[in-house]
Parts: structure tokens; sequence; C-alpha cells
């Protein structure tokens, strides 16, 4: 199976960012699927679930982080995304930590908003600044033909 770890924006922070690209044309990604990858584990055998989930538990026990989308990029000209403020470094590092995840990329926090990049959308984004959240929760999902949360666990 196919898994990353994630932290996902509230509702009302979702419907601040939508509202801000309702005019845009360029095709988004699914509400439903904003989320900022934490770790990404690729394809797992399912028999190494209960390590997984056992080292996500470790992991998780930082506490809540205050979060706030800002900013924009993209990686080549395709993926738009919308940048992550907040201090994501500890999770991230006790995230790789324990999921023993080579730390061979930068991380950058980011929610992806389009594979599909036009310039509307990056105007749209330009100077973007939402509301800010407390990230109390993060999710191991699942990717296949789409996402399944498997498991949440508190920010404790």
């Amino acid at each position: 199976m196919r898994l990353f770890a994630a932290l996902y924006p509230p509702e009302d922070v979702c419907d601040e960012l939508r509202r801000r690209l309702r005019d845009v044309t360029t095709r988004l990604t699914p509400v439903e699927r904003w989320h900022i990858t934490m770790a990404f584990l690729g394809e797992i055998p399912d028999e190494d679930l209960p390590s997984v989930e056992r080292a996500v538990t470790r992991a998780a026990g930082g506490g809540p982080i205050r979060l706030r989308l800002a900013g924009s990029g993209s990686f080549g000209r395709a993926v738009t995304w919308v940048g992550v403020e907040g201090d994501l470094g500890a999770l991230y590092g006790a995230l790789r930590r324990a999921l023993d995840l080579p730390d061979d990329r930068p991380f950058t926090p980011h929610l992806t908003v389009s594979y599909h990049g036009s310039p509307q959308l990056r105007a749209a984004l330009r100077e973007y600044a939402g509301s800010s959240w407390e990230a109390a929760e993060i999710v191991l999902v699942r990717s296949a033909d789409g996402y399944e949360k498997l498991r949440t666990w508190q920010l404790a």
C-alpha cells in the first residue's frame, strides 16, 4: 500500500482559500484532498503497517502546532501550491527519525492546489495569507484511487 503522513487544514481554512480561488478557471485539486504531506513513505507491505503506526505514535508527541497558509510557489511549470507558515521542523524531524526515512530532500511545507498551473492561479495566490489554525492531529493516509485516512493521532 502507498502511504503518507499528513496534516489536514480545518474546513474554515479550506473555505477561505477556496473563496480566494473562486474566480480561477484553472482546474484545482479537490478540496477534500488538500493536505500538508509531512512524510511520504511510498509502497509499504501490508504486514509493515503496525510498525509504521508505532513509529507515527512515537513521533506525534510534540504538541499542537500553530500554522497558516501563506505565499505560494510551484514545482516545475504545472504544480502550484500554497505555502505553510509555522514551525513544522520538530514534527518533520521526529517523523523522519521514527520512520527511518532518508533526509535527502529539502522540506518545503505546502498544500498543492493544482496540477495545472497558470498565471491566473499564481496571481490569485500572490501575497495570500490565510487565517491561522492549530494543527492538533496527524493522519496516516493510504493513496490508491483516492485518499483513505487509515488512522489519526493527536499531537499531544
